[in-house]
């Protein structure tokens, strides 16, 4: 691990603050929510790796989070580091801050940092949460940390979400939600099609692995 990571606990193992939360989702979530995930033991213990996941709501970090018994480093506005309790919640879960108004090159460096430390790195790369559950466009960001990190990805389909907590809104329904965890796609096709000048082929795989995940998930929550 790099010296500037020293400050963080063993990436394969969660800290007490991680841990308690988690504990707290498990109890309530599946009476909340009817919440289910699928495939979760895709996602490996140990290595690092991308996390990327389409976004239907504010709940999706702890959804995706919910039944992986590690933590999983977040990307998030910088701004909301400043918010009392907030940022301190957000610190102890290992959420990497990110500026949009500058270039994010220092959020790339931290994140690639982590998972090359063994951490898995998460990222929902649509940008912004869903306004009718579809999977929307998915943003280039991304690409750039992908290649360089060249791990693994990991991706998610989040069903359900959006009527649980819709966006613009604050209140939480009791709505059922499931959660699928796709096939990796392994670092080797990672390096292949993230290099520069095959960016769009890239972006169009991401897609459809996604849209993979979300229909499996939306036909389950609606089985």
């Amino acid at each position: 691990m790099s010296a500037s990571q020293k400050h963080l606990p063993h990436p394969y193992r969660r800290n007490l603050a991680w841990f308690g939360f988690q504990m707290i989702l498990k109890l309530t979530f599946p009476l909340l929510f009817r919440y289910r995930s699928r495939n979760r033991e895709r996602v490996p213990k140990t290595t690092g790796g991308l996390i990327l996941s389409n976004h239907q709501s504010y709940l999706d970090p702890m959804l995706i989070g919910l039944p992986i018994s590690r933590p999983i480093s977040y990307i998030a506005r910088e701004n909301l580091f400043r918010i009392p309790l907030l940022g301190t919640i957000l610190r102890m879960c290992y959420v990497i801050p990110i500026n949009r108004d500058s270039a994010g090159t220092e959020s790339v460096r931290k994140a690639v940092q982590r998972m090359n430390a063994g951490f898995l790195v998460g990222i929902f790369p649509e940008g912004t949460r869903s306004a009718d559950g579809k999977l929307g466009e998915i943003k280039p960001g991304f690409v750039a940390l992908a290649r360089r990190a060249q791990q693994p990805i990991y991706p998610v389909g989040i069903a359900g979400a959006d009527r649980a907590m819709p966006k613009g809104g604050l209140i939480v329904y009791p709505k059922k939600i499931r959660v699928i965890f796709g096939e990796p796609i392994p670092a080797e096709k990672v390096i292949q099609l993230a290099k520069k000048g095959n960016e769009e082929e890239f972006l169009k795989l991401i897609h459809t692995r996604l849209q993979e995940c979300l229909d499996e998930a939306n036909a389950w929550c609606e089985s």
